[in-house]
């Protein structure tokens, strides 16, 4: 008996690729070059799964009427890259990968907010251009982190592990706002009504509410004027979940302190407006980028793959 045919968009660990080759017909990526939208509509059309990334736009025209892949297994937690509308008419099941990878993101979003608040980005470009002339008693004045407060916009697995890296590492008040009723925040904390009162009252906000239709352009021009000028916002969730071109006006215009960015709207393009203000730190997607993390997450999708073709359901199932 043949086995199912799995195109894999993007080159993974070696463990992962190992354990696809050998239970699966896996055509792997070794040259790690994203793959075209011709190629994607190909592989659905010529595949019985395909393993995708965050980085393939995956939508209607790519998964067309009629694809022989009856499964795409999502690499990462978010799925917004997917037209999950069309995938479910053209009778695709879709999986993705959440609970391995909460650590490493709350990582990442502390890194940057400590970043952005102590000005370590222009500190590191300074030494690095050879600018640097000394210790000064003005030079590079940061923002006090501890014992501020921490609004955090999406109190899930990640939200809640953020929260007790400030609350517990950093002595910080928090506040949240979340859909529904948050019963086990895991710290001390406070759920106010709507995402304005905690852009008003945080000193730091962070974003880890999912991307997609549902949270496109939450935090609007209108909704950025309700931060504190002297307060910043960290994304590490998705690029689409903040009004981009208002993001850069409020840099520019100093209208909030600062941002810490691991995602972006149209990526991997980040504008050359936000590439060029200093008041914002910039990272290349790093959210999961640990090996045990990365390891975990294609062990995830090979678990899916494998209960999928096997006549399981899929324990991570999305539609």
């Amino acid at each position: 008996m043949s086995k199912p045919r799995v195109i894999v968009t993007r080159r993974l660990p070696a463990a992962v690729e190992a354990r696809l080759a050998e239970r699966f017909d896996a055509v792997l990526n070794p040259d790690d070059a994203p793959l075209s939208r011709r190629d994607l509509a190909a592989a659905m059309r010529e595949a019985d799964a395909v393993l995708c990334t965050v980085g393939d736009r995956i939508d209607a025209e790519v998964i067309g009427d009629a694809p022989r892949a009856r499964l795409l297994a999502n690499f990462a937690v978010g799925y917004n890259h997917i037209d999950i509308r069309a995938a479910q008419a053209a009778g695709v099941v879709v999986t993705n990968t959440p609970g391995v990878l909460t650590d490493a993101t709350a990582d990442i979003a502390l890194t940057l907010l400590l970043m952005v608040a102590r000005r370590a980005a222009e500190g590191e470009r300074l030494v690095r251009s050879g600018g640097w002339r000394g210790w000064a008693p003005t030079q590079l004045l940061g923002t006090q982190v501890t014992g501020k407060t921490l609004g955090i916009i999406g109190m899930g697995r990640i939200g809640k592990a953020m929260a007790a890296r400030c609350c517990h590492g950093l002595r910080m008040r928090i506040v949240h706002y979340n859909r529904s009723r948050v019963t086990e925040p895991g710290v001390p904390c406070r759920q106010l009504p709507s995402v304005e009162d905690v852009l008003r009252e945080a000193d730091f906000v962070s974003i880890h509410c999912p991307g997609g239709e549902e949270n496109r352009g939450l935090i609007s021009a209108e909704r950025l004027a309700l931060m504190k000028p002297t307060a910043f916002l960290i994304n590490t969730a998705r690029g689409d979940v903040v009004d981009e071109p208002a993001l850069i006006e409020a840099l520019r215009q100093r209208r909030i302190a600062g941002a810490g960015l691991d995602v972006y709207a149209d990526e991997p393009n980040v504008p050359e407006a936000l590439r060029a203000l200093d008041n914002v730190v910039l990272l290349p997607h790093l959210g999961s980028a640990t090996r045990e993390t990365r390891e975990a997450m294609g062990m995830k999708a090979f678990e899916n793959l494998v209960a999928f073709f096997e006549g399981r359901e899929p324990p991570d199932r999305v539609v």
